[in-house]
């Protein structure tokens, strides 16, 4: 995995990687099945949100803002979690994504698999993102997702976005 985000105690951290492991996908899971569900749901999500962000603010604002969301979250990772192996996919910038969405538009209703009503924006997103916070203080045995990766992207997605819209005030209720 040579284009992985490696922990700083492996050995193997290059600086490039802050950039390369958002476009790397892990192909097997913990089991040694394909994963197709963590890609499948960042895809997904990009497309969800990121279509919308993108409308707005136009392409070259939303590389920036989602390459500058997936190399805070890589940096969050490294400086929080001090051995963690090696860390792959886009989660990171996916999660500031949602954050910028939330911030912009949060009483978009959205339908969630399995609940049959539509639920705001401001309510699912940061609910993922304290299921995030919990996994990164109580992580199961065998959990392999980096959440002071995602949560460090939806942080700078957060700021930056807040910082992009200082002029525009915005309700969230």
């Amino acid at each position: 995995m040579y284009g992985a985000l490696w922990s700083w105690s492996s050995g193997n951290f290059k600086a490039w990687q802050l950039i390369t492991y958002m476009f790397m996908h892990q192909a097997l899971d913990a089991t040694g099945q394909i994963a197709f569900s963590h890609i499948l749901f960042n895809m997904f999500t990009l497309w969800m949100f990121g279509g919308i962000l993108e409308n707005v603010w136009g392409g070259k604002r939303f590389l920036t803002f989602y390459m500058i969301c997936g190399v805070f979250a890589g940096l969050t990772q490294l400086l929080l979690q001090a051995d963690f192996g090696y860390a792959v996919g886009a989660s990171g910038a996916i999660m500031g994504l949602m954050a910028a969405f939330v911030y912009l538009f949060p009483n978009t209703e959205l339908y969630i698999m399995f609940i049959p009503i539509p639920v705001k924006a401001k309510y699912v997103i940061p609910g993922f993102m304290l299921l995030d916070l919990f996994g990164s203080f109580a992580p199961r045995q065998g959990d392999n997702v980096a959440h002071w990766a995602h949560l460090g992207g939806a942080v700078a997605g957060l700021l930056l976005v807040i910082f992009w819209n200082r002029g525009n005030r915005r309700n969230f209720y």
